[in-house]
């Protein structure tokens, strides 16, 4: 399975919506657009949606961390939320839900962000 990768801006948020499997092959493609979209955009925030992210490995973890670190930098805040319950476990395991928010839906995300449509 591949992956797809969907951004979408929303003020100054960054909405990254996954699908498929985030590992070693795809890990590459998911580094470059989120810091081309967060390094080029007006985006000061990023809410990971990961509900279709059905299989995620260490080099997605990094990937994840990496983006964090940088959007950190920069004052902003990253979120997560729709997380597949697999996906989820590896969060769980690896000790990133201690340094990012859970949401169940991309509106409470946003909300917690003070970013509501």
């Amino acid at each position: 399975m591949s992956l797809q990768v969907e951004l979408e801006q929303h003020r100054n948020v960054l909405i990254v919506r996954l699908r498929g499997e985030l590992d070693h092959h795809t890990a590459d493609v998911v580094r470059f657009k989120m810091e081309d979209a967060i390094l080029r955009g007006r985006c000061e925030h990023v809410v990971l949606s990961l509900k279709e992210l059905q299989f995620m490995d260490s080099s997605g973890l990094g990937v994840i961390l990496g983006r964090y670190k940088l959007i950190k930098s920069r004052g902003g805040r990253m979120v997560v939320c729709d997380i597949h319950p697999g996906v989820k476990r590896l969060f769980e395991l690896s000790g990133l839900f201690k340094i990012l928010s859970f949401y169940e839906s991309e509106r409470s995300a946003l909300a917690s962000l003070e970013v509501v449509s």
